[in-house]
């Protein structure tokens, strides 16, 4: 073959590359640049373990994204229905003794018990405030006043909204009035 392309070129040109060598030369070529192939495969390697290791973080951290924003999601939900359960029981706190006994109260009380529940099992608790110590983590101080008597000061004194937590994060933090630390 190598012939037949010395004989189709032109006789003034002269014939390079693979074409022009003869077998010897082919195979000492060949030889060569197999010789350099093992040098060469463990830049190749390393570059496949890098790569690999930048997939593998890469769906780390998008599984991770998704987690939070699956997270964020169902808190906002949450939040929601904590807001609904403290409308429900401002209704029942307003309800003069003599309607307690009405279907349509009963019917609120049957409806925040229900939500309570449902939040329950979602892993939302709430959070105990009054004679506990004040955490910034679960608390949001109104206001700071005079311990009272029977209360440690750096206390928690009186809960102004309730708080709820979830998975030991606060999910809506507890407003509360808390007895001044002496300093």
């Amino acid at each position: 073959m190598t012939e037949d392309i010395k004989k189709d070129a032109p006789e003034n040109e002269p014939v390079t590359g693979p074409e022009a060598e003869g077998p010897a030369e082919a195979l000492a070529a060949g030889t060569a640049s197999a010789d350099r192939l093992p040098a060469a495969e463990p830049d190749y390697k390393d570059r496949w373990l890098r790569a690999e290791a930048e997939v593998q973080n890469t769906r780390r951290r998008l599984q991770r994204d998704r987690d939070d924003a699956v997270r964020a999601s169902e808190e906002r939900i949450l939040i929601d229905m904590v807001e609904v359960l403290d409308d429900l029981e401002r209704a029942l706190a307003a309800l003069p003794e003599e309607q307690a006994g009405n279907a349509w109260a009963q019917g609120v009380a049957l409806t925040a018990q229900r939500l309570r529940d449902a939040l329950a099992r979602r892993g939302v608790t709430p959070i105990a405030t009054v004679g506990e110590p004040f955490d910034p983590t679960f608390h949001d101080a109104l206001l700071e006043v005079a311990p009272p008597e029977g209360i440690r000061p750096g206390a928690v004194v009186q809960e102004v909204q309730k708080g709820y937590a979830r998975d030991n994060r606060a999910l809506r933090a507890a407003r509360v009035v808390v007895a001044r630390a002496d300093h």
